[in-house]
């Protein structure tokens, strides 16, 4: 039932293997799980950030403010701080009978349920406040559940399978965000009958009671599957001993390794995600102001566009494999950045179904590329000994600046309009290229 790779850091130049190698990658037992699980971590995440952004803008409240209160997102940007403790504290009584990676990832489904349970019953247009609460709670409960289940990932398989286990948790990350996105508007439309428009607090409460639901399996599945072999740690005598094995250790390790390049690997994972992340923020609200309807976007935005983004993870777990992760990199960045633009098409078109599924068709794809190649290349970077904390570190870095950024965007929308705010997500990819570029030439030396 244990499985335990032996690898500790590599290079993220993984050697060549044949297509067909390369394919069998995803009929591994660690790979099909992770589609499962990876449905469990994609599911809060629209529910705190996208969907309730339309939901947000729906019942009245302004731009700015939303853009706010994507703040909450910030939680994945600094869930860092806590990396550790999920990594080596145990959870009295649940660790003993479930082992260290599985009975934190049970405990965060269970709180991420509850939080979902509490947006449902508390209206926006009413009292902000508490929906706010709850959906930091399920934020911050995504997060420790993403730290567990990232350890949990790469402690699965060896280093040069991670492009294929990458792509198997994208793709069931993106199921989810099917359900999340696309099930979650069809419910609150049918909810709400025949005039599916406008604000009706009865009808995203039976919505988002249906996701607090859905959690259920992705319990069930961590109740299933095997705990990977327990990395071996020295038993600390003291206070002190732990805070150096929990804390300090795992971020000297990465400086031991990297060195000054660790300054560049930084930087780079700290802005990859920039154009898509800012951009994100304001794309439901876009999609209302745009006059664009719950059903329209559920079909179009978080089903088609969904699936665009599942074949872009598949191609770029594949196209990983087979010639490597730096070079993948670079094409999911210029894809990225260059895929916003399309957005400012959008804005002059207007209300336009076809147009909607090109531009979420181009966009997509693009982000399923990039996401599957640099979850593969932040895997490469870990050590096994601290995988929990120094995944939950770099992934954080991903996050923490354009979430920052994000916030205000509902400003610069509002001062400058959708174009405007459009093209500028483009441009902030720029310096994106450069750094890959220089990455690319410290792997090829490793």
């Amino acid at each position: 039932m244990s499985e335990a790779p032996s690898h500790t850091a590599a290079p993220a130049q993984a050697p060549a293997r044949t297509w067909r190698e390369a394919l069998r990658l995803y009929l591994q037992p660690a790979s099909l799980r992770m589609l499962a699980l990876g449905f469990a971590a994609g599911l809060p995440l629209l529910l705190v950030l996208g969907t309730l952004s339309f939901r947000l803008r729906e019942a009245g409240i302004d731009r700015s403010t939303i853009g706010y209160l994507s703040w909450v997102g910030l939680a994945y940007g600094v869930k860092w701080m806590w990396a550790p403790l999920v990594d080596r504290m145990p959870i009295p009584w649940l660790t003993r009978r479930l082992g260290r990676r599985r009975s934190w990832l049970l405990l965060s489904q269970t709180v991420v349920a509850g939080g979902l349970v509490g947006m449902a019953f508390n209206d926006p247009s009413q009292l902000l406040g508490p929906l706010v609460a709850c959906a930091l709670a399920v934020a911050v409960a995504s997060a420790t559940q993403d730290i567990a289940l990232d350890a949990y990932r790469i402690e699965s398989a060896e280093v040069d399978a991670q492009a294929a286990l990458a792509a198997s948790y994208q793709t069931g990350y993106r199921l989810a965000m099917i359900w999340a996105g696309a099930g979650v508007l069809w419910i609150a439309a049918w909810a709400q009958g025949e005039q599916a428009t406008g604000y009706a607090q009865a009808a995203w409460q039976v919505a988002y009671l249906v996701m607090a639901a859905s959690m259920l399996p992705g319990m069930l599945m961590v109740l299933g599957s095997p705990e990977p072999v327990p990395v071996p740690m020295k038993p600390a005598r003291n206070l002190a001993e732990w805070l150096q094995g929990a804390l300090i250790d795992p971020f000297a390790d990465f400086w031991r390794r990297y060195r000054w390049q660790a300054l560049l690997v930084l930087a780079l994972i700290a802005v990859y995600r920039i154009s898509d992340v800012v951009m994100g923020i304001m794309a439901n609200p876009f999609y209302v102001d745009m006059g664009f309807t719950k059903t329209e976007v559920a079909s179009v935005t978080k089903v088609y566009g969904v699936v665009m983004t599942l074949v872009g993870a598949f191609v770029g777990g594949v196209l990983s494999a087979r010639w490597g992760v730096m070079r993948i990199l670079m094409l999911g960045a210029v894809l990225s950045a260059a895929s916003n633009m399309l957005f400012v098409w959008l804005s002059g078109v207007g209300h336009d179904v076809t147009a909607l599924i090109w531009v979420i068709s181009a966009d997509n794809l693009a982000s399923g590329i990039a996401s599957a190649a640099f979850i593969a290349y932040l895997s490469s970077l870990t050590n096994i000994s601290y995988s929990a904390t120094q995944y939950a570190l770099l992934s954080s870095m991903m996050l923490l600046l354009p979430k920052f950024i994000a916030g205000f965007s509902g400003d610069y929308v509002d001062a400058y309009g959708y174009a405007s705010f459009f093209t500028a997500t483009a441009w902030l990819g720029g310096p994106v290229l450069l750094l890959v570029a220089l990455a690319s030439r410290v792997h090829a030396r490793a």
